[in-house]
């Protein structure tokens, strides 16, 4: 049964993942398969397929540095604002590497959250929602454990989110790493309900 639409919303995942093949796409597609039952709209930065820049530029380096908010910005940057403000949820997906996206999603906060945009003054219009789903290799238990998990929640919500969004949300889906065979199959595909679940109910 579709679930029931009550107001159609349009979506823009910024996704970060090099292979088609791992479990993190498999991710990324259950969300959609979801937004696509509940009559959403979405868009998609796949920074990878892309071949987003991760780095900033001298140039951009001393835009930001110097809150110059009246020197141009790169091209690629102008297009991830324009998605942005069109969308009225954004989500990012990704897998933990190193207790924190990979280094494309990294250098996407660094280059497209931009002085007069972002921050100092901020013009991006705030989404309803910022949701952040991530694959992990760890148990979601595991990570609370050791703190990475409460330290990768806080990186994103309270500092790359802040109050750009009214509503925020950090989805750990953990344990590849800690299961195997039947047990990981079990397991991959209640994650999977979820991301679709995730998709389905915003």
């Amino acid at each position: 049964m579709s679930p029931k639409l009550l107001s159609p919303k349009h979506i823009h995942i910024i996704y970060a993942h090099p292979s088609r093949d791992s479990f993190t796409y498999q991710i990324r597609e259950s969300f959609c398969a979801g937004l696509q039952a509940a009559g959403h709209t979405w868009s998609v930065s796949d920074l990878y397929a892309m071949d987003f820049l991760a780095e900033l530029t001298p140039d951009e380096y001393a835009r930001e540095a110097a809150y110059a908010t009246d020197r141009p910005l790169a091209a690629d940057v102008i297009t991830e604002h324009e998605k942005l403000s069109q969308a009225d949820v954004w989500v990012f997906i990704y897998p933990v590497w190193w207790t924190d996206c990979p280094a494309k999603m990294k250098g996407w906060f660094d280059r497209v959250w931009t002085v007069g945009f972002a921050y100092q003054p901020q013009t991006v219009t705030p989404a309803q929602e910022a949701l952040f789903i991530c694959a992990a290799g760890h148990t979601v238990e595991q990570l609370r454990k050791s703190g990475c998990y409460q330290a990768m929640e806080t990186v994103m919500l309270v500092d790359r989110i802040c109050d750009r969004a009214a509503q925020k949300r950090f989805v750990c889906l953990g344990g590849s790493e800690a299961t195997s065979g039947a047990q990981w199959q079990v397991l991959k595909s209640q994650h999977l309900d979820v991301a679709y679940q995730l998709g389905a109910s915003l």
